[in-house]
């Protein structure tokens, strides 16, 4: 009897974990449950240590990009704020020049997002995600590489059940879908770090 109350009260955790993240869009809270309910193959696990790899190269870019900026002051007005963005920006342009798709997104990794997909969710589960994704208007975004997100385009939620299923991003990027197409993207500039085609079966 204690083992059944045990096993109810974990499900009702894990329960909960996910209905607050359906409610509150909680991209982080989806992903700190991945340690413990996401088992992944040896392969799983190979792909998922060269994407965070290079996942970090990027972040080494990134700070050395900001080291060269003037900091912020608290008090930094509208337009200081707006030319700090656009030399952070204008900077990690030069730095990355070259850079081509498929730098973080590697082909097994978008083949494992697809399988994920097709295979690891019923078909109502499925359908849902798909239509949260294609119903965003991101018609227009560029598939660039080093490219802002235009900040009049919508920024897709990634479903909290497929974002289980994904690797934990450090809070300077985050995933997002433009049609089928998966971006990562830089959250305080907006810059299209990485993207992949077809990644939506």
């Amino acid at each position: 009897m204690k083992t059944k109350t045990r096993t109810s009260k974990v499900a009702l955790m894990l329960f909960g974990v996910l209905v607050l993240a359906l409610m509150t869009g909680g991209e982080a809270l989806a992903q700190k449950a991945v340690d413990t309910s996401l088992k992944l193959t040896p392969h799983e696990k190979q792909l998922f240590s060269a994407f965070d790899r290079n996942v970090k190269d990027y972040l080494k870019q990134r700070k050395a990009v900001a080291k060269k900026l003037p900091k912020l002051s608290k008090e930094a007005k509208p337009e200081e704020i707006e030319s700090y963005q656009t030399s952070f920006v204008a900077g990690l342009q030069a730095m990355r020049a070259g850079t081509k798709a498929g730098y973080i997104f590697k082909p097994q990794f978008t083949e494992y997002v697809r399988n994920t997909i097709k295979t690891e969710f019923p078909p109502r589960d499925k359908a849902e995600i798909k239509q949260t994704i294609l119903e965003a208007e991101t018609k227009g975004v560029p598939l660039k590489i080093n490219y802002p997100y235009p900040e009049s385009k919508e920024l897709t939620q990634i479903p909290p059940t497929l974002l289980l299923k994904l690797p934990t991003l450090p809070k300077e990027v985050k995933f997002r879908f433009v049609g089928r197409h998966l971006l990562l993207v830089d959250t305080d500039n907006g810059i299209i770090v990485d993207y992949t085609l077809n990644a939506l079966p």
